[in-house]
């Protein structure tokens, strides 16, 4: 197999790099570094699906799930007008669980995560490591300035269309449906970005995985994948029900006058009753386990600080997307909001929100032809 060509790719990143660590601490430096390493490795390693599925050893399940993969992004690209450029035209093997790990941090009685400002992805609640003993370990140096902090796993990021993307082990095993999902996601953050407004950038790219997967499912989907793809979704909406009920407690206790140590007892009642009702949640799912990994560190506003941001104008978009009704007229008109500043941008939303009745969702089916 041919190695995959990146020199040209990964200098800006690395000219990125150098600039910020000419006006960075040593131990920016080093979060830069570990970056521009880990994404460098991340495209080295890649190697293009058409070899993959070429190679005779390639063993027949990767072969199927790289041809499954190349299916998805191929109507991706048709059908939902999403950029056709080199991502998840090349697969790598990391040999790790996960491709990152995010922090993500909190004071002890708020549930506003702290911000990290990066170039060209702008201020985020999280910060990625691609070796999970240093995310842990800045976990631990936020932990002793008294921080409430989570480290979770990542499968899949994006880079923007900066790089090409690749698929990765981390994910390519997922169903057929969640497969699309995430990979409609993830090419949707390359159609609109704004810099320093994750409420709007993973809203957007969520409600296009979802509509996307819809329509993906109603073409190339059987009775078994819509039924598995249903409990998925309906468990999904159950856990982030949960999630969002103690968040919301747990935000009025932080902001009541309750003095600090009620505040602190309050705070600990509610995370264990969490625990608690996650299980009866998990018992009436038959024991599905897909969401333990959410309580393998003991639990912290950090878990809850970001749980809003990926769904809170999803309506909205729906509904814009309902109101466009084509992929390029929604992209349009998604990309006139982005250039709003964001307090308008947010307010278009909130009133695109209210609007939200309940019915199917209806896209045209694009023939042929580039966006």
């Amino acid at each position: 197999m041919k190695p995959y060509r990146f020199a040209k790719a990964v200098r800006p990143l690395l000219v990125a790099a150098a600039a910020a660590a000419m006006l960075s601490s040593c131990s920016t430096l080093n979060y830069y570094s570990q970056a521009a390493q880990g994404q460098l490795e991340l495209l080295s390693d890649s190697r293009p699906i058409d070899d993959w599925i070429a190679d005779p050893n390639t063993n027949a399940k990767l072969r199927h799930r790289l041809e499954t993969a190349r299916q998805i992004r191929r109507y991706a690209i048709q059908e939902m007008r999403l950029p056709d450029n080199g991502s998840y035209t090349n697969y790598t093997h990391v040999g790790r669980p996960y491709v990152l790990w995010n922090v993500v941090a909190t004071p002890e009685l708020s549930l506003k995560p702290m911000q990290w400002c990066f170039p060209v992805a702008g201020c985020v609640n999280y910060r990625g490591y691609y070796s999970k003993a240093d995310a842990q370990a800045y976990a631990r140096e936020l932990r002793t300035k008294g921080h409430d902090v989570e480290v979770g796993g990542v499968s899949a990021y994006s880079t923007l269309g900066w790089f090409s993307d690749p698929l990765i082990s981390t994910f390519i095993n997922y169903p057929d449906a969640e497969l699309a999902r995430l990979i409609f996601h993830e090419l949707a953050h390359q159609v609109a970005y704004v810099p320093g407004d994750s409420q709007f950038n993973e809203s957007f790219a969520s409600a296009v995985e979802e509509a996307g997967v819809e329509g993906w499912l109603e073409r190339f989907g059987n009775p078994l994948m819509r039924e598995a793809y249903g409990r998925y979704t309906a468990r999904k909406k159950d856990f982030l029900a949960l999630l969002l009920k103690y968040r919301g407690e747990l935000d009025r206790t932080y902001k009541s006058m309750a003095p600090a140590g009620e505040k602190r007892a309050t705070k600990a009642r509610l995370f264990l009753a969490l625990k608690d009702d996650y299980q009866v949640l998990k018992a009436s799912w038959g024991g599905y386990a897909g969401y333990d990994r959410f309580f393998a560190e003991p639990l912290s506003n950090a878990h809850l600080a970001s749980i809003a941001t990926y769904n809170d104008f999803v309506p909205a978009f729906r509904a814009l997307l309902r109101r466009e009704r084509t992929w390029n007229g929604f992209y349009k008109s998604v990309n006139q909001l982005a250039r709003l500043d964001k307090a308008d941008r947010h307010r278009v939303l909130k009133s695109l929100g209210a609007t939200v009745t309940p019915a199917p969702m209806v896209v045209q089916r694009s023939i042929g032809g580039a966006r």
